[in-house]
């Protein structure tokens, strides 16, 4: 019998999530693992230049990968072709490429995964399965959406999030550098997290999100750091939807971040660990690709302070 009575816990939201008809699970790496266990998928080719929770997440469930190249479009250097229980899993890396592409990939390899992480906000294509993760634009504890037309046949128990909150709450009272550790440990909680439906708490803060908020403070912020960074970006980058960071390219990019972080401008390195074996591409693109933040917790004054930091330090 449910309890009635007592304190009163976190408001029910009444709000709609932006993904409410997808399939939500409880992390990003479990919204490709429902696909890969949904669609009995033998073997997966996916890209050096990625963190290292997909392959973790093939080797635990005794799935064969085999790695690829990218090239400088971030477009894949795989020439075979696949049979019926073989996939590519294909990053959408910033949200760079274009649906166009994403159409002409899907021709190329026909069993394609497409990787949306970094960019919530393109929508799925359809018959191209396709994943989300929540905690790269949401300040959630976990989640991710699953885009697919193959059901997986089995129920998911739903997940739990009350104790992955505390660098969530610590950040929103506190400097986020006093959390850190806090946020380091609560990453490493998601190595060999089961796959479970998305969790009763973190549905709830998505239910109150204004995504067109999001949206428009995401693309006004990119627009003002593409206006006054264009000049020095080795990317010519598009108009893109709602993105995840503006990715600046440089040529010293390993100093001009720690700079910026001595600044407390804090940019995030992806994926150093591809540098043990990925190639020159790939190599350069962990040292010198910037991802400054132009997410909703900012306006242009501090983007404004990003650019008069960047220059300072390219031309003093």
């Amino acid at each position: 019998m449910e309890e009635i009575g007592g304190y009163i816990e976190l408001e029910q939201a009444t709000g709609r999530e932006y993904y409410s008809d997808l399939i939500a699970v409880n992390s990003g790496r479990n919204a490709l693992l429902y696909i890969l266990k949904a669609k009995k998928i033998k073997k997966l080719y996916i890209p050096y230049y990625l963190c290292d929770s997909i392959w973790i997440v093939c080797e635990d469930n005794h799935i064969e990968y085999e790695f690829y190249h990218i090239d400088r479009d971030f477009l894949p250097s795989l020439k075979e072709s696949l049979s019926e229980n073989e996939y590519i899993y294909i990053v959408n890396y910033f949200g760079m490429l274009s649906k166009e592409v994403q159409r002409n990939l899907k021709e190329l390899y026909k069993n394609i995964i497409w990787d949306n992480c970094q960019a919530f906000f393109n929508e799925p294509e359809p018959h191209i399965d396709t994943v989300y993760t929540c905690r790269k634009y949401f300040g959630v504890p976990d989640g991710g959406y699953v885009y697919t037309d193959c059901l997986l046949d089995e129920e998911l128990k739903q997940d739990e999030s009350r104790d992955r909150m505390l660098h969530l709450l610590g950040r929103y009272e506190a400097k986020g550098s006093k959390y850190y550790n806090e946020y380091r440990r609560h990453e490493e909680q998601f190595i060999g997290l089961p796959l479970k439906s998305m969790s009763r708490i973190t549905h709830n803060i998505l239910s109150y999100v204004d995504y067109e908020m999001v949206k428009s403070k995401r693309e006004e912020n990119f627009s003002y750091l593409h206006e006054k960074l264009s000049g020095i970006n080795g990317f010519a980058l598009e108009r893109m939807v709602a993105p995840f960071a503006y990715p600046l390219y440089v040529p010293n990019g390993v100093e001009l971040k720690r700079k910026l972080i001595e600044k407390d401008i804090y940019i995030p390195t992806l994926w150093p660990e591809v540098k043990k074996c990925g190639n020159e591409i790939e190599c350069d693109y962990v040292d010198n690709i910037l991802p400054l933040p132009c997410d909703q917790r900012y306006g242009i004054e501090d983007m404004i302070k990003i650019c008069k930091c960047i220059f300072e330090e390219q031309y003093d």
